[in-house]
């Protein structure tokens, strides 16, 4: 593998600015290793080379004409094929939309490119972004680099899988179920799901501005990276209001410090989720980020989050209750297996078991809960996934519905709820990465980051790998 391609991207900018490499090299590079790798992960569907290779011409021009650099001048990057870049397919994984050529950049685009960074590529996600594996009629299977046989989570799947082995540093994708930590925690990365409104989304496409209610309360873009340090300067650069995106806020990305009044260093660990037996592995997981976390100063302890299981419930309920709404007009552009799974969730949450005002009142209740938590408990870390990587396809079985259910138990609360989350890796059992998320308050997105930071700090990361082809 090309040294550049082992590097962060804020290592790839200091490099550019420096003038120890160019962007055009950096460039060539990831180009070439998405020529050797991809074949196999089909994470990247559509290179963008020739676009990259003269972005990488006018980025070294800067360095080279002295003028002012963004935080990722020169450097490479990858985006969901269901987020806008101008001139290409905004595809969300249909046939269908194989030809919807998005005429302009969705907002995180625009911030990226202001920020110096480079489009190289479209990555792969499962149809509408609607399951926690990546694969579709369009593009595809997506592999995990660690196992080729094993998920590379979705639906920010070919995400994860492109950032792991080295063919991007950083990518954008969304999360309305764990679509950026799914594929973060099988992959071995790290990514954000943001409190919810402090990155704009928007869509020039009319089905992307419609969504449903679900969808535009739980619904948040996030950057996906190998680095902390990396996550935290992509909120700086995407954070902030868009009125294209009437919810989008700008709101300090910090609050007031850890060891402040009221913001002890105090980080509860969930050990055991509640209605799941979750596999020795992703315990250990939880274990070896608890010990990092007390080694840095913070003090740990083993104390469970309001009704955890109640909250997945409620989450999927309202996911649903919308979906059984769209079904009539989603099966014109869905498979059929695709189409069998959904119509076996909206039976399983229908409204004749939890009514949509009793929905709603209960996520306003549990947030009230999780928020008072907080005060005592500034960060909550606990599992990604409550299981190892299953195999591909696992959630394709129409009988799956619980299984999945409780295998994104711990997923669920930060999307009902607003909350942000970041995905750290802390190790490898059995040749698959393990992982924990760090919760916070809402719009504490600093406190989640630093936490998964000091747990980096520990650990180090695990990723890029070279694809483990059998």
């Amino acid at each position: 593998m090309d040294e550049l391609c082992t590097k962060t991207a804020g290592e790839l900018a200091a490099l550019i600015a420096t003038g120890e490499a160019t962007s055009r090299q950096v460039v060539e590079a990831h180009l070439d290793r998405i020529a050797k790798v991809n074949d196999h992960c089909n994470a990247v569907t559509l290179v963008l080379t020739d676009e990259a290779r003269a972005a990488a011409v006018d980025a070294d021009a800067a360095v080279a004409a002295g003028k002012p650099l963004g935080p990722f001048h020169g450097v490479p990057c990858t985006v969901k094929e269901n987020i806008d870049v101008e001139g290409t397919p905004t595809t969300s994984g249909v046939p269908a939309f194989a030809d919807l050529v998005a005429p302009d950049d969705a907002p995180l685009v625009e911030r990226m490119r202001a920020a110096g960074a480079i489009p190289i590529g479209r990555t792969n996600l499962p149809e509408l972004g609607l399951r926690i594996t990546t694969d579709n009629p369009l593009h595809g299977l997506t592999r995990n680099p660690w196992h080729p046989d094993r998920t590379a989570g979705g639906s920010s799947g070919g995400e994860g899988s492109a950032i792991a082995s080295g063919m991007s540093p950083l990518g954008l994708g969304n999360d309305i179920g764990g679509s950026v930590r799914n594929p973060a925690f099988c992959c071995g990365i790290t990514s954000i799901k943001p409190t919810h409104g402090r990155l704009p989304t928007f869509s020039l496409f009319e089905h992307d501005q419609n969504m449903p209610l679900s969808f535009q309360v739980m619904n948040t873009e996030g950057p996906m990276a190998r680095s902390v340090a990396d996550l935290r300067t992509a909120m700086e650069v995407l954070h902030g209001r868009d009125p294209r995106d009437a919810r989008s806020v700008t709101v300090p990305l910090d609050g007031p410090r850890l060891d402040s009044p009221g913001v002890p260093r105090r980080a509860a660990v969930l050990r055991s989720v509640p209605g799941v037996d979750c596999h020795p592995s992703v315990v250990a997981g939880v274990d070896v980020a608890a010990t990092a976390l007390a080694a840095a100063g913070w003090e740990v302890t083993d104390v469970a989050p309001p009704e955890i299981e109640l909250c997945t419930d409620v989450w999927a309920h309202l996911l649903a209750t919308d979906i059984a709404d769209q079904m009539e007009m989603a099966r014109l552009v869905l498979s059929q297996e695709l189409s069998a799974v959904l119509d076996n969730l909206t039976s399983r949450y229908s409204p004749t078991v939890m009514a949509p005002t009793l929905v709603h009142t209960e996520m306003a209740r549990l947030a009230r809960e999780w928020a008072l938590f907080f005060v005592e408990n500034p960060v909550l870390v606990m599992p990604t996934w409550t299981s190892p990587q299953p195999e591909h396809g696992f959630d394709l079985d129409v009988g799956s519905t619980d299984a999945i259910t409780d295998i994104i138990r711990c997923i669920t609360p930060p999307n009902l709820l607003n909350l942000p989350s970041v995905a750290v890796p802390v190790g490898v059992s059995d040749g698959l990465p393990q992982g924990v998320q760090c919760v916070a308050d809402r719009w504490r997105d600093d406190l989640a980051l630093t936490a998964a930071a000091d747990i980096e700090a520990s650990l180090g990361t695990f990723t890029p790998i070279d694809p483990v082809l059998g």
